[in-house]
């Protein structure tokens, strides 16, 4: 590993192939600095980041790939998405979608090694890749990144050039509970036991459950990301401190990373480890919590499309309803407002009209409440979503859907 300024790096660059395809962190871990710098040199290239923020570039010459769109890529017409599971990205990049750069955002150095901070993900799996075919890993080593273990350690022979910067990092500050995400919140947290194993995102309705789960006692953390609802969880010793918390990418506030920072209870794994459902399974009582945008009588869920055009993609959800299912006392809790105020219709459907992203929950909840689906029959799960989760407005109309459909 060599250590140079952002004008060798621009110099560097000079000597890759035409049109190549670069794999960045994503998420909130954005690598600014070297995107710029890329983007300056190279006229025409494919940027492949994992839900992307606004702020990336964005111009003709510059195509998106991912398989989770964030608000930086959605809409684009230059955007290529790629259907795929998350815990399966790592094999689509290690033989269809390979880079030919991969650009980090790591921590300072630590003896002969740097991290990957509060972005592990898929790219353990890219680095690999990338020096397998040849191509080259470029870090930029920021003082305010914290150093997290697991997955996460790179050691500096697996980089080739590294930029020292000094970037504040995206925070995340929960914003006020709606009535509705709160009344979701609550059911949930009701069904939830102690020495349950947990998988919340990011949102009113995670957020709500980890407030009202501070109660609980022997909570474990198996996630895909998780915010600051962890860290109070710890700060009220809800969790169980034998076992560590493991996840594959954070983001919250600066006090998050401050506690996140040379803190071994936390452990970063990449992709592969922490969405592989039979190591979800594993997991004692696993609750995995998910949102969708519609779900319809059969309980299948559309969590990715708006009007027939990609919104954002599978991600983890799958992977964590199927291995929460597989888990001894595992549940599988798919969240949703039952009406759309905008549009004036019900989330709950006759039939999803989009491309289903997942199906076969435990629970459908809504601020209404809760449908229980797993173990019941085809006509059981269409009576309960429409009685428990519907609104009350568009239940006759759902049970003349079902009717007809021959459901019920």
């Amino acid at each position: 590993m060599r250590t140079i300024t952002v004008e060798e790096f621009k110099r560097v660059l000079q000597d890759i192939p035409s049109n190549p395809r670069v794999l960045a962190s994503g998420n909130f871990a954005t690598p600014k600095t070297l995107l710029e710098a890329f983007d300056s040199v190279v006229p025409n290239y494919t940027l492949h980041m994992l839900n992307a923020q606004i702020g990336i570039p964005d111009r003709e010459g510059v195509k998106y790939e991912t398989a989770f769109v964030g608000p930086g890529m959605r809409n684009s017409p230059r955007l290529d998405y790629v259907p795929s599971r998350l815990s399966l990205l790592p094999v689509l990049i290690r033989d269809h979608l390979i880079p030919d750069i991969v650009l980090l955002h790591t921590s300072q150095r630590r003896f002969d090694t740097v991290s990957l901070g509060t972005e592990v993900n898929i790219l353990p799996a890219a680095i690999e890749t990338v020096r397998a075919r040849g191509g080259i890993v470029v870090a930029q080593s920021n003082k305010q990144m914290p150093y997290t273990y697991g997955d996460a350690q790179i050691y500096e022979n697996e980089i080739d050039f590294l930029i020292e910067v000094d970037e504040p990092l995206a925070e995340h500050h929960p914003i006020h509970l709606t009535p509705t995400a709160k009344a979701i919140g609550e059911k949930i947290a009701e069904l939830v036991k102690d020495q349950s194993t947990l998988q919340m995102g990011i949102g009113a309705v995670p957020d709500a459950v980890l407030e009202l789960l501070q109660k609980r006692s022997g909570l474990r953390i198996w996630t895909e990301m998780f915010s600051d609802g962890v860290l109070n969880l710890h700060k009220v010793g809800a969790l169980d401190d034998e076992v560590p918390i493991t996840a594959s990418f954070v983001f919250g506030s600066r006090e998050l990373y401050d506690w996140l920072h040379l803190n071994r209870r936390v452990q970063m794994l990449r992709t592969e480890k922490t969405n592989d459902p039979s190591q979800i399974a594993k997991q004692a009582r696993m609750t995995s919590v998910n949102a969708a945008l519609q779900v319809d009588l059969y309980d299948q869920a559309n969590a990715s499309r708006v009007r027939g055009r990609i919104y954002s993609g599978f991600g983890g959800s799958t992977d964590f309803i199927v291995g929460s299912l597989h888990s001894r006392g595992g549940h599988s809790f798919m969240a949703l407002p039952s009406w759309h105020e905008k549009s004036g219709s019900s989330n709950i459907i006759p039939l999803v009209d989009e491309a289903v992203t997942s199906f076969q929950h435990s629970f459908v909840v809504t601020e209404n409440g809760v449908a229980r689906c797993f173990g019941r029959s085809q006509t059981e799960q269409a009576q309960n979503l429409i009685n428990f989760a519907a609104h009350p407005k568009a239940r006759e109309s759902l049970s003349q859907a079902g009717k007809k459909m021959g459901l019920l």
